[in-house]
């Protein structure tokens, strides 16, 4: 039986990069605009947040991310407390990935119609994201755009969220102190966070999304609307003790995100991974390769701090004081790439 692929889902990874590459090349161009100007950018685009120059050696961080098609579970589940939690944990994740303390969120929420019920719930998610994260709400947009957003019945909804953070310019993690040896020490995920849902939805057609699964210990769409991990805890305790090369929030595209950090270099991050939950293993059960899995979904890693070898205890011990699973993943060696337990990823 031919296997099911992202892309046969609709999602083509591969073409969304070229995508990403167009986009980068062209608002890359707008930089000038501020040179030698309060909020010159730092970097290029690329990183997982932008950053500009505040003066006095302070940057501003900034990213913006959404929720994806897990908002289309929450629909059939009649359930929207969460989502909230999912579009607060995207945005403050990536902050943490460029070494930034995230402060404050936008929200923007796109509706099919007018329904307080609804809003009331999906506020109640940001709410409490913003709580898990120590981040403050200070605005936002709602719209209602009958003719762009469609659900089922009458609840078609999108959600993102723009976040700011702050970091000395001198303490940016950029990926560019990784050096060969490194170890990669990984922070263990909630499920399969806010990625892939395009994929999941579709090999996951026709199970009843309320039937009690005994491998998952709980119904499939409770499963698929466990919250995505909020890591700030965990990472900006690691930042504050101990010494932190690179960062990694593995979302879309998996653990090829870690390519980015070596800004093409030639090295290699070398992953042996854990075996993963099981809500990833019912979704390779159903047609899904095992290659396929590990470039799309987070397997049970939901990031990934690159530190000195001399460091990686500490850095675990500090992500299981703030209440998280951590993982020694492998190390970074010479070559090209991402291979996760010999197999080629990135």
């Amino acid at each position: 039986m031919p296997k099911v692929t992202y892309a046969k889902a609709g999602v083509d990874v591969d073409k969304v990069r070229v995508i990403q590459r167009s986009l980068a090349s062209q608002l890359g161009a707008t930089f000038r605009f501020r040179r030698g100007r309060p909020g010159a950018p730092l970097r290029p685009i690329g990183l997982y947040a932008g950053l500009v120059d505040l003066g006095n050696g302070d940057a501003l961080a900034m990213h913006t991310d959404s929720v994806g098609t897990k908002v289309l579970v929450a629909q059939e589940m009649k359930k929207f407390d969460t989502v909230g939690i999912d579009c607060v944990a995207m945005t403050v994740n990536d902050l943490l990935c460029v070494g930034s303390e995230p402060i404050a969120l936008l929200d923007y929420i796109a509706l099919e119609r007018e329904d307080d019920r609804l809003v009331s719930e999906l506020a109640r998610g940001l709410a409490e994201g913003a709580r898990l994260s120590s981040v403050a709400i200070v605005g936002g947009e709602t719209a209602i755009a009958r003719d762009v957003i469609k659900g089922k019945d009458g609840r078609g909804f999108d959600m993102a969220s723009m976040g700011v953070g702050l970091v000395k310019t001198s303490e940016i993690v950029d990926g560019s102190s990784i050096v060969k040896g490194d170890a990669l020490v990984g922070i263990a995920s909630s499920g399969l966070h806010s990625n892939g849902y395009t994929l999941a939805r579709k090999v996951l057609r026709g199970t009843a999304l309320s039937k009690y699964d005994e491998s998952l210990g709980k119904t499939l769409g409770e499963s698929l609307l466990e919250p995505t991990s909020i890591y700030v805890g965990p990472v900006l305790a690691a930042l504050r003790r101990c010494e932190v090369h690179g960062i990694a929030h593995i979302t879309g595209g998996s653990f090829s995100k870690l390519a980015r950090l070596l800004g093409g270099r030639h090295l290699a991050f070398d992953l042996a991974l854990p075996a993963p939950p099981s809500i990833f293993r019912l979704i390779m059960e159903r047609g899904v390769s095992k290659r396929e899995m590990y470039r799309t979904f987070n397997m049970g890693i939901g990031m990934i701090l690159v530190v000195p070898q001399s460091e990686a205890g500490k850095v675990a011990r500090v992500i299981r004081s703030s209440g998280f699973h951590s993982h020694d993943l492998g190390a970074v060696r010479r070559g090209e790439g991402v291979r996760v337990d010999g197999m080629r990823t990135a």
